[in-house]
């Protein structure tokens, strides 16, 4: 699998603006094709940046989900609704792909007083 990593830089006095707009990828992108690891938005440190992972089996895979996306209504409507309002200054992708089993493991039980 690989990862579309989408780095936003955001206005910040429209956070909640970015996340409905991240709220409607949540529908969008899964109809799509793409497998939607989630959105995120600033809580702590910087209060601009914002990123979006989708992962897709290939680069091809990607690319049918880009054309399935601009001739989606809803997903026209978001990229609308976005530029409109202007909350998104930057935006930037880039494909890393996983290293194998490094991704999503659980934590484990932390037990007081065992060692780290």
């Amino acid at each position: 699998m690989i990862t579309c990593f989408i780095r936003y830089e955001i206005d910040p006095f429209q956070r909640e603006a970015f996340a409905e707009y991240a709220r409607r990828w949540g529908q969008i992108i899964p109809r799509c094709g793409g497998h939607l690891l989630g959105y995120f938005v600033p809580h702590e440190g910087s209060n601009y940046e914002a990123w979006g992972l989708i992962g897709f089996d290939s680069l091809a895979a990607y690319e049918a989900y880009r054309a399935r996306l601009r001739a989606d209504p809803e997903g026209q409507a978001n990229f609308a609704m976005a530029q409109q309002q202007r909350f998104i200054l930057r935006e930037e992708r880039s494909f890393p792909q996983v290293v194998e089993g490094t991704f999503s493991l659980p934590a484990h039980a932390w037990v007081e007083g065992a060692p780290a």
